[in-house]
């Protein structure tokens, strides 16, 4: 068996940099290549309401990042959607980092067993505040919060009602706009 030697995030920018992926889609993953799966028109229209709405919400009190990359300890997701701190021109020459992230979410309709376990140990190891699951099967919210090592210590389940990020808990985010 041969092992392949874990990159890091900067290695993995410089491949990126060169195009070598341009046409795959690819994360970096606790310091391995990983191929994201193809979005289904369902995944992809709910992100993009999910993207709308946010902008509604968070306009000019957040960096509303959708499918594009952030860099972590040994990783480089792309998640679906971040609330990142404002001015945007802080990411002209980085992706945001975790002291940069305000929120994370990912949505699930064929990656859940992913998220919940490889996903959530990338964030909850670099310290990612909070992070969402939208899970699109089973209609609920999945909210983790207070990363300790590789888990996070606090899960909240929701189908219904408002709820709010704990960077900008001001604002109330209905639930049912983000599960259906």
């Amino acid at each position: 068996m041969i092992n392949a030697a874990k990159l890091s995030v900067r290695e993995y920018q410089k491949i990126v940099e060169t195009g070598l992926f341009a046409d795959r889609r690819i994360e970096l993953i606790d310091g391995n290549l990983v191929e994201v799966s193809p979005e289904t028109p369902y995944h992809a229209n709910s992100n993009n309401k999910l993207y709308k709405y946010f902008l509604t919400l968070f306009n000019n009190l957040a960096d509303v990042r959708s499918a594009h990359p952030v860099s972590l300890l040994n990783s480089e997701p792309q998640p679906d959607l971040v609330l990142a701190k404002l001015p945007d021109i802080l990411y002209d020459k980085k992706h945001p980092e975790p002291e940069d992230i305000y929120l994370l979410i990912e949505i699930s309709y064929s990656t859940l067993s992913y998220d919940l376990n490889e996903k959530k140990q990338v964030y909850a190891k670099s310290n990612i505040q909070e992070y969402w699951i939208i899970d699109l099967e089973n209609h609920r919210l999945i909210i983790f919060k207070d990363p300790q090592k590789e888990d996070y210590q606090n899960k909240l389940e929701l189908n219904d009602g408002f709820v709010s990020c704990i960077a900008l808990p001001d604002i109330l985010i209905e639930v049912n706009k983000l599960i259906h």
